[in-house]
């Protein structure tokens, strides 16, 4: 089984912004959360990955600094990417949106 892993910032960010997906399809927010919270997602805490946090800062900070951290653990773990967040476009690691993941899933 492949392990998906996050940074502490992004499972925040996710929580943080859950609201409005799920208005949009007329879900509750508490079953949303829910859902997400019963994925098998491992949160990494940022002392694993602070060896790469200046690096990832360089990489992708000016254009949003929200990613970064994600992007560290990336190049900390050799990991691919899932985000449909385009500013991880030409960063140096392999990344997915939800649309290719699931094409390349099957």
């Amino acid at each position: 089984m492949t392990e998906v892993l996050t940074a502490e910032s992004t499972l925040s960010e996710v929580q943080d912004y859950t609201a409005q997906p799920a208005r949009k399809k007329r879900l509750s927010l508490d079953v949303v959360l829910l859902a997400a919270a019963a994925l098998s997602v491992k949160v990494v805490e940022g002392a694993v990955y602070q060896a790469s946090i200046q690096e990832a800062e360089r990489r992708i900070g000016r254009r949003d600094p929200d990613d970064f951290e994600l992007l560290a653990l990336a190049l900390h773990a050799k990991v691919p990417v899932w985000s449909n967040d385009n500013d991880f476009e030409g960063v140096g690691v392999e990344w997915f949106t939800t649309a290719e993941l699931l094409a390349r899933l099957g």
